[in-house]
């Protein structure tokens, strides 16, 4: 094998790594030169299945044997292919009759594992109707070829999870958002529509009016939050800030339910980044909702402080009947999963247990620069 044209392939396939070529284009590129430079009549490569169980035909290159070219999963155990992949090391067979299911004589093969440290990714194989083994300078070269092609597709698993975790993150904050912003309004709604119902039929238009006005204001604000979930993928903030998201959303909260909220700041001039902001009001309003639809509660309390050095808390707490019986990631909890979620997001915690007294604390802290200039936090409800 020429100096040159083997150092110019080994470059090749090195370029074709960094440029971020698509890999199977890859992999059908580098064969038919390693095919001419090993002297070889043609060539095959197979991949290792997800599960490691089958090797699937993936490219070929010139003259190969039947069984070789077809394209269907071969055992990763089978013959001198399972050999190679199951020792990670070159495998030379000059009689591949048997393993190609005939009697008269058969190409000779090379058989070279795709590995990246250790771990074996697939197999390349070359056909050599003369019989005659490569040199071991050549072998040598060819296991190096395996071992870049190895590290692409390692770097191509890799990449593959990195996109999958990407995708579900995102899914996972889509349905956050779904749920912190329609599914609240709805459910609001699903609350107010047999107290309108009654107050009809009961010729109550007082009441009537009241709870129609509550209805068509949930409705209006599910479908502005739908249409910022479709347009910006999330509910737009408040551009006021979050001290004013939370004083509409305590408002909102003494009109519509019939719980007493007492409601405590005392950073009022708390400025966080979107991010946090977004993340926090959240969660506040969360845990406000789940007051007003679960806890039956006569009082609430909303209290934001320090907490200690470098973090701000806010505390939402109720004297209603505790938390439900449900394991996390079942019906009401799912909710409570989206609040940990967002806690994290920015670097905080979420602690939810039962208040001392009875009732429900949800204790949100996350870390704040100007933590250390705020007051000592004050008493519980």
């Amino acid at each position: 094998m020429p100096g040159p044209a083997a150092a110019s392939l080994l470059t090749e396939i090195t370029a074709g790594l960094s440029s971020g070529h698509d890999l199977h284009d890859l992999l059908q590129r580098f064969l038919d030169p390693v095919v001419r430079l090993a002297g070889a009549q043609g060539g095959a490569v197979r991949l290792l299945s997800e599960t490691g169980d089958h090797l699937h035909l993936v490219s070929q290159a010139g003259p190969t044997p039947a069984r070789c070219a077809a394209d269907r999963p071969v055992d990763r155990h089978c013959g001198h292919c399972g050999a190679a992949a199951d020792g990670a090391q070159v495998v030379w067979s000059a009689d591949t009759s048997a393993c190609h299911g005939q009697q008269q004589p058969a190409p000779a093969m090379l058989t070279v594992p795709l590995q990246h440290r250790g771990r074996v990714l697939g197999v390349y194989n070359l056909f050599f109707s003369d019989g005659a083994e490569p040199r071991a300078e050549v072998q040598a070269l060819l296991k190096s070829v395996g071992e870049l092609l190895g590290l692409a597709l390692d770097n191509a698993r890799l990449e593959a999870a990195s996109l999958r975790a990407t995708l579900t993150h995102e899914r996972q904050m889509m349905a956050a958002e779904v749920h912190d912003s329609v599914a609240q309004s709805l459910a609001y709604v699903k609350m107010r529509l047999p107290l309108l119902h009654d107050a009809m039929r009961a010729r109550d238009d007082t009441s009537a009016e009241r709870y129609f006005e509550d209805v068509r204001g949930a409705v209006s604000q599910a479908h502005s939050s739908l249409r910022g979930i479709l347009t910006d993928l999330r509910t737009p903030m408040d551009p006021q800030g979050l001290a004013h998201a939370l004083d509409t959303s305590v408002a909102s909260f003494r009109r519509s339910s019939g719980t007493e909220l007492e409601f405590v700041n005392e950073l009022p001039e708390l400025k966080l980044e979107p991010e946090q902001e977004v993340q926090v009001f959240h969660i506040v309003q969360e845990a406000l909702s789940n007051i007003a639809r679960h806890a039956a509660a006569r009082h609430a309390r909303l209290h934001i402080a320090r907490a200690r050095r470098g973090e701000v808390q806010i505390l939402i707490e109720d004297d209603g009947t505790g938390l439900p019986a449900a394991t996390p990631g079942h019906g009401s909890h799912y909710g409570l999963e989206i609040m940990v979620e967002r806690a994290r997001h920015i670097g905080g915690s979420l602690a939810v247990g039962a208040r001392s007294g009875g009732g429900t604390r949800v204790a949100l802290a996350f870390p704040w620069r100007g933590a250390d200039t705020l007051p000592q936090p004050g008493g519980a409800l």
